[in-house]
Parts: structure tokens; sequence; C-alpha cells
């Protein structure tokens, strides 16, 4: 099978496409035959390898071993002795580890059935950018039927579920983005939008109940200023070019500046979660939400695919379509 790796940290030239032997999968896998899959910012981030500590990370994470990509959509090949839930032909969507291959396997406590109405290239958009948005929204944000909420990055990936998952919530919902973007987040249901280039946010006179920061390019001490009382920031992003020292100081700062104040800051990071991922693909069966795919490319675009994300504007999310020659 052919495969996207990288032996080195660098730049996306480090991206190669290799042939490797067809997994096997283990007692608790599956083997899926991959047809589509997505990229994140963390997958751009750990090829670099920079600041060196994202490479400490990435062991722990056991991501090292230098295979992109963790959103996947596909078909079932095979399945180990153990697991239950699925049957070779099933399609299926959710997480994995290398999706950026041709076959690939995963524990079936990482995967949903696929709804047969949702595309395979909306599937594999769901998994890092959805549960980040939605558990950021409902389960750090507790946001509530009526408030206000602010997405900062409303264009990217998970800030396009995320206007569109508190919006669902019965939000008031502003999206903050570039004038390219702006009427792309208004169709997906942002009540005001917020061209960061001719405004900012954090000087304006509208407070929010919650803030999703998708960028974070602002000052906390800002973001504060334009809470109500009782008004959560939940940070999911970090500046395009992340310091040592700025990743060392960020959980301090956070606490700093919640402190003595009914306005809190919260670090978030999405954890895996079958429930949540069944749900978010009803949600775009239903036509609740849809997914923001503005490119695809194929597996040897992989590196292409890389680039064109690391530059930092890419529209909700880049999709690898397997087969995409055929």
């Amino acid at each position: 099978m052919k495969a996207i790796v990288y032996r080195e940290f660098g730049s996306a030239d480090v991206l190669k496409l290799e042939e490797f032997e067809k997994p096997a999968p283990k007692d608790d896998e599956v083997l899926i035959k991959v047809r589509a899959a997505s990229l994140n910012p963390l997958d751009w981030r750990l090829m670099r390898g920079e600041p060196k500590v994202l490479r400490l990370i990435a062991r722990a994470m056991k991501l090292s071993r230098g295979r992109p990509g963790v959103d996947v959509a596909g078909e079932v090949e095979a399945i180990g002795s153990k697991v239950s839930l699925f049957k070779p032909g099933d399609q299926v969507f959710g997480s994995c580890r290398g999706a950026l291959a041709e076959y690939t396997c995963t524990p079936e406590s990482k995967i949903v059935t696929k709804p047969e109405n949702v595309s395979f290239e909306q599937a594999a958009s769901i998994n890092v950018a959805g549960m980040t948005a939605l558990q950021g929204i409902r389960d750090k944000g507790k946001l509530q039927i009526g408030e206000k909420v602010l997405v900062n990055g409303a264009a990217g990936g998970v800030g396009t579920f995320a206007v569109q998952i508190a919006k669902s919530f019965g939000a008031h919902v502003a999206g903050v983005c570039s004038a390219p973007n702006v009427e792309m987040v208004r169709s997906i249901g942002a009540d005001k939008v917020i061209d960061y280039t001719k405004e900012d946010f954090t000087s304006l006179p509208e407070r929010y109940d919650v803030i999703l920061d998708c960028v974070g390019n602002k000052a906390l001490s800002a973001c504060k200023r334009v809470m109500n009382p009782g008004g959560r920031c939940i940070l999911v992003g970090a500046p395009h070019e992340i310091t040592l020292p700025g990743l060392l100081a960020s959980p301090f700062e956070v606490i700093a500046v919640s402190l003595f104040s009914s306005r809190k800051m919260k670090m978030f990071v999405a954890k895996s979660n079958r429930e949540d991922l069944a749900l978010l693909g009803e949600m775009i069966a239903d036509g609740k939400l849809k997914p923001v795919i503005e490119r695809q490319y194929s597996l040897s675009e992989a590196a292409e695919a890389m680039r064109y994300l690391e530059a930092g504007h890419a529209r909700g999310k880049v999709i690898i379509t397997l087969n995409r020659e055929q």
C-alpha cells in the first residue's frame, strides 16, 4: 500500500509517498480502507517539530513515527478477533494514526458508523475540528440558549463548525475572520461578522458570554474586557508562530487572568468520544451542520495540501481524497 511518511523534521518537502506493507489489525482494531482524510494544524506543527518541545509531546502521544493524519473516513476491510461493533464493508469515520495512507488500523472505540447521506469527505472533516468545536462550546463553554458567542477564527476548520454548532444551540453568534471570508461566515449562520483587518473585536463595545478562540492572537486581558460577568473564554488555538517561552507561560497566564474574577479562561484539547462523533455525523445527515471544505487533494498531493494549510489561510477543512486520480 502507499502512505505518506516523513523521516526528518522540516517543511512539507520532507513528506514522501512510499510503499508499505498493508497493516494487520490487532485484536481490538479494525483495518480501514481509507477513502478520505483531513489535515489539522497539529499535523504541520509536528512535521516541523518546532519548538522542539512538540517532539516530546509527539512521543508522549505516540505520534512520532512520521505518519501524519488522525482524521479518517473509509470502509472496514478486516477486523480483529475481539471486535464486535463492526464488520467488513461497514462505512466508518473517526480517529486513527497515519490517516494519509491507503489503509490504516485503529481501535474500534475510535470510530463510528458513517450515515449514508454523509460523504466520506464530510465525515473525514469531523474528528478533530468538529469535536473541538462541540466540546469547547457545549462542555467547556457551557453555552445556554440566548447567550452571545464570539468565535475568533470563524473561517477555519474548528471555527466553521463552532459557528454552526453555537447557532444550533440557540446562541447569538459573532464570527471574526478576514475580508474574503465574511460572506461565507455569514452564510453558515453568524449573526454578526467582524473583519479583523478593519476592526479589533477586543476594542468594540459588544460583550460576550462565551468566546471560542481558535487563533490565539489576542492578549487574554484584552479578551477578558469584552466578556460579560460569568463569561467563559475557551482557548483551542495557538498563534501561527509558537515560541517555547510562550508555550510554557500560557497555562500560568490563563490562571493569572482568571484569578479573583467571574470571567474565566480555559485551555482545552478535545477528547475522543464515540457519542460525540456519532452526534456530529447525525447533525450533518439531518442538515443541521455542513462541513466547509475548501480544497481536496489526492494522496500524492499531500505535500501541496500541507503547504496550503501551513500558510494559515485555509477556509474550513483541507481534505485528502483517496483514488482522486481515478
